[in-house]
């Protein structure tokens, strides 16, 4: 067998080494409890993109079972790329550098294992107020720690329990100031992003 090489991880000013977020698709929950796929869209590849890139984030994957929604995000990340679009705004190509296409959660460990060397601690996000551990606590952990993390965002009314299950963490949801808690996840990825590694 192939021995594979270790890659060393490239830690930030912040102390903490990669840190990977991911967008599941598939399997969420819809309102009736029903696991689904659910649609990708344009904003949530542009706007999760920059945050990703603003907050230092090393890879944002997009997770998508269904081939025609991957092909449908490619034509929008290729079209920005370039010819006019590009030449309109360059820095949202560059946001879309650390974007990447996947079938599967499972694609997304190994792509992450190829490149640290190591399975990294997998960080599920809930909206549910008995969710887990504080951001203040999760953002000293990953500031000590030089292993790989990946941080898991549902589409929909949220992950699915099979996904729950696999996680090593769950994160505290975002609390505002009223009970209503249905932040468009592009908005939540910005505020956990911000709570975890903003200065």
């Amino acid at each position: 067998m192939k021995k594979r090489k270790k890659h060393k991880t490239r830690p930030d000013k912040s102390g903490q080494g990669n840190v990977y977020i991911a967008l599941l698709h598939n399997p969420v929950y819809n309102k009736n409890k029903e696991t689904v796929t659910t649609s990708i869209t344009g904003f949530d590849l542009h706007d999760i993109s920059r945050s990703a890139l603003t907050y230092g984030i090393t890879r944002y994957y997009v997770i998508n079972p269904l081939e025609a929604q991957r092909q449908f995000a490619a034509r929008i990340i290729n079209c920005w790329k370039r010819g006019e679009s590009f030449k309109f705004n360059p820095t949202r190509a560059n946001a879309f550098k650390i974007l990447k296409l996947v079938s599967q959660l499972d694609d997304v460990l190994n792509d992450i294992e190829e490149e640290t060397g190591e399975l990294p601690r997998i960080i599920s996000t809930s909206a549910k107020a008995s969710a887990g551990i504080r951001f203040k606590k999760m953002r000293l952990m990953m500031e000590k720690s030089r292993r790989p993390y990946l941080i898991l965002f549902g589409t929909g009314w949220g992950l699915a329990k099979e996904i729950i299950d696999r996680s090593d963490i769950i994160l505290e949801p975002i609390v505002g100031r009223t009970e209503y808690r249905h932040l468009s996840v592009r908005s939540a990825v910005a505020i956990v992003l911000d709570r975890l590694f903003g200065q």
